[in-house]
Formats: structure tokens, C-alpha cells, sequence
């Protein structure tokens, strides 16, 4: 008796302490990366556009601090705070027309998903005694794809609850957009586990250690997948580009055609969750595409591509894992502002004419590769 107690007060601490884990990593690093991922694409577009971005907003104590203060000010540092005050503080206005419940349920159910996803994504190896990964799931791939998938409901709820036609259009073609992408994004990542033998995150970056000499090259590469499955990761980076609804695949909000498209009758805080979704999405796709595909927390040439040994050590294969995303942050918010947007039929076409034969076959060359290696 005294031991099933024990047990099971064991196994509420183990509950407790993961849902504080859940609240650290979601309110205390992704939610502020994703407020900075809008100031960071407010910055990169106005330089594009050779423009200086955000540079007024100051806080009056702190930008009164010589040097430091005036550079944050200028930086535009302080402009994601302001922008989220000032979304709590705008009139919450629900037209009459709408369908009300599922109005307010739509901008939860397209948030809530990106924040799940982030729990069985390991940003790095350990940090004292505890792995960095809140769930190390035996089966993370199929939850991550399992997960991302409940995104799309909250666009096409939004875009049934308006009861308009254009955010109408905007939620069927998001529909339409997600099933084409998802296929492809999930037929890329086949040959990965092939390679791998195991559907655990961990497990794949374990196996992504080390150097790879190809062609008897003298100079190694490491031993990512990216170099291995090329033609995945293609597919899976630009498969993340429409799971996203980012530019040139923004078809669901295509301001041009839809107005503003599944979000046109939103306004004030939820207009604000579609579009902290969206970054969100931006991030866990991007960390997805360094676990899968560029080693995850790993860096071989300075040793750095062994579970840590020491908290410095810990703290410096959480840095590699978050510079490796933040890359591809920038890579995404780089192409919104270079490259125009597909016209409706090319986007189509490239999913279900291109993308899938590619996949298919690639999967069956691993195959027979791996066999006869075997």
C-alpha cells in the first residue's frame, strides 16, 4: 500500500514538474522569440526595402542610459512590447454577421498547436542532470506531423465563422494547401528514418554525429542528413514555407485577391493569435528542419557533437541549436520580401505533380540503396 502511494506521488511530481517544464520553455523563450521574429522581419524588410524599420519607441528610464539606451532605442528593442500592449488595449470587436462561438474558438485552435509541437523538439543535449527535450517521444515525428496538422482547422474555422466570402475562400484554400503540403512534407522525411532505423528525435540526431567524407573529399562535411538527403530537405524546407501560409505560398491570406483572407473580420487581440501562430509555426518548423536535417545541437568540428559534460558545455549546444534556426528565421523572412507570390494553379501543380513524384521515388532509391548494402 505504502508503495503504490509512493509511486503514485512520484508519478505526480513527474506530471507537475513536465506541465512546469511545458510553462518555462513556452512563456520564457517561445514566446518572446516570437514577438522578436516580427521586430527581426520589420527589420530585415526595411532594410531590403532601404527603409530604417522601428527606431522610436524608448522606455523612459532605460533609454535615458548612456550608449546602451539610445542602441536599444534605435534597434527598435522595445517595439514588440509596445505591440503587444497595444493589442490587449484595441476594442475587441465582433461583427454581428459571424458565427460567434466558433469566431472565438478559431484563433486558440491555430495558436495552440505551434506550442505543442515545440515539447518533443530536443534543443539540446542536457543541462546538469536534465535532457533538454521536455517529451522524448519513441514516436516525435509522428506527433510533430500529427500536431501540425490540427493548425489547419483553426484557418478553416476562421474562415467558416465570418460567414463572408472572402475569408470564405481564404479557409478553403488553406484547406486545400495544407493537405497538397503535408503529404510531401511528410512522404521527405521517410528516407530519414530509413537512414536512422528510429522515429525519436534524439535517436536522429544521434545518428547525425561525427564527419562525412564524401567522395573521398579532403575536407569532411558533417554527418547531417541535409548532405546526405538533399532532395528531402529541399522538399522539406520548401513543404515548411507552405505549412507556414508564408510568402510565395500566402494563398490563404493573398491581401491582393482576399483582402486579408481567412483573418479579414478579425480584429485586436485575436487578430494578433493568427498572426503569433504563424511566427510560432516559423520557429518549430525551423527547429524541426535543424533536428532532422543539420544535426540538431551538434557541431563535430570542436568536438561539440557529444551529450554534455558540463553546464558551460550544455548551455553552448543550446546556443548552436538556436543560431542554426535562427538562420532559417531569417531565410524565411528573406524570402517573403524577394520573391512574388504563386498563382493558385502553380502552387497546386508543384505540390501534387512535383513534389510527390520526387518523394516517392527518393524513398524507393534510400530503399534500395540501404538493401543492397545489406
Amino acid at each position: 500500500m505504502m508503495a503504490s502511494i509512493q509511486n503514485l506521488i512520484a508519478d505526480n511530481h513527474f506530471v507537475v514538474f513536465s506541465a512546469l517544464k511545458v510553462v518555462v520553455v513556452i512563456f520564457l523563450a517561445l514566446l518572446p522569440m516570437v514577438a522578436y521574429a516580427v521586430l527581426a522581419e520589420r527589420k530585415i524588410s526595411a532594410y531590403i526595402q532601404d527603409r530604417l524599420g522601428p527606431n522610436r519607441v524608448a522606455l523612459p528610464l532605460i533609454s535615458s542610459i548612456p550608449i546602451i539606451g539610445p542602441f536599444l532605442t534605435k534597434l527598435g528593442f522595445w517595439q514588440p512590447m509596445v505591440d503587444g500592449v497595444k493589442s490587449f488595449l484595441k476594442e475587441d470587436f465582433t461583427p454581428a454577421h459571424v458565427r460567434k462561438v466558433y469566431f472565438w474558438l478559431a484563433p486558440a485552435i491555430t495558436l495552440i498547436p505551434a506550442f505543442l509541437t515545440v515539447a518533443v523538439i530536443p534543443f539540446g543535449s542536457t543541462l546538469g542532470n536534465e535532457k533538454m527535450v521536455i517529451a522524448d517521444l519513441d514516436v516525435g515525428i509522428l506527433y510533430t506531423f500529427g500536431i501540425v496538422s490540427l493548425g489547419v482547422y483553426g484557418i478553416v474555422l476562421a474562415g467558416y465563422a465570418a460567414n463572408s466570402k472572402y475569408p470564405f475562400l481564404g479557409g478553403i484554400r488553406s484547406s486545400a494547401q495544407m493537405i497538397s503540403y503535408e503529404i510531401a512534407m511528410g512522404l521527405s522525411v521517410i528516407p530519414v528514418f530509413l537512414l536512422v532505423g528510429n522515429l525519436n528525435l534524439s535517436s536522429v540526431i544521434g545518428y547525425q554525429t561525427g564527419l562525412l567524407h564524401i567522395l573521398g573529399a579532403t575536407m569532411p562535411l558533417p554527418n547531417w542528413l541535409a548532405f546526405k538527403q538533399p532532395l528531402a530537405f529541399l522538399i522539406f524546407w520548401v513543404a515548411a514555407f507552405a505549412e507556414t501560409n508564408r510568402l510565395p505560398f500566402d494563398l490563404p491570406e493573398s491581401e491582393t485577391e482576399l483582402v486579408g483572407g481567412y483573418n479579414t473580420e478579425y480584429s485586436s487581440m485575436k487578430f494578433a493569435l493568427f498572426f503569433m501562430g504563424e511566427y510560432a509555426n516559423m520557429i518549430t518548423s525551423s527547429a524541426m528542419m535543424v533536428t532532422l536535417f543539420l544535426g540538431g545541437w551538434t557541431l563535430p568540428f570542436w568536438g561539440l557533437d557529444q551529450p554534455a559534460t558540463s553546464i558551460p558545455m550544455g548551455l553552448a549546444h543550446i546556443g548552436i541549436f538556436i543560431g542554426k534556426m535562427l538562420c532559417f528565421m531569417v531565410v524565411f523572412i528573406w524570402v517573403r520580401w524577394m520573391l512574388p507570390r504563386f498563382r493558385y494553379d502553380h502552387l497546386m501543380d508543384l505540390g501534387w505533380r512535383r513534389f510527390i513524384p520526387l518523394t516517392l521515388a527518393n524513398i524507393l532509391v534510400t530503399a534500395f540503396i540501404l538493401w543492397v548494402k545489406r
